[in-house]
């Protein structure tokens, strides 16, 4: 089980390491059945694979989500 304090430094991590990807669109934490993962919004399929499954033992997941707009 990942605790807070390991994912929020996994997250930390891993947004310094995606800050200049223009397929991620945010990455935040979610707390799952087994603990805390990583989770990164993408604009579409084809940005998963520049993300790793996981950020020193934390998981990371991914969700399409589209393109992010302002109004």
């Amino acid at each position: 089980m990942t605790d807070r304090a390991a994912a929020r430094a996994a997250k930390s991590a891993l947004s310094a390491r995606l800050s200049d990807d223009p397929g991620v669109v945010g990455i935040g934490l979610s707390r799952r059945h087994d603990g805390y993962v990583v989770k990164v919004d993408l604009t579409d399929p084809a940005a998963a694979p520049r993300v790793p499954g996981d950020v020193d033992g934390v998981r990371v997941v991914t969700e399409v989500i589209g393109v992010v707009r302002t109004s």
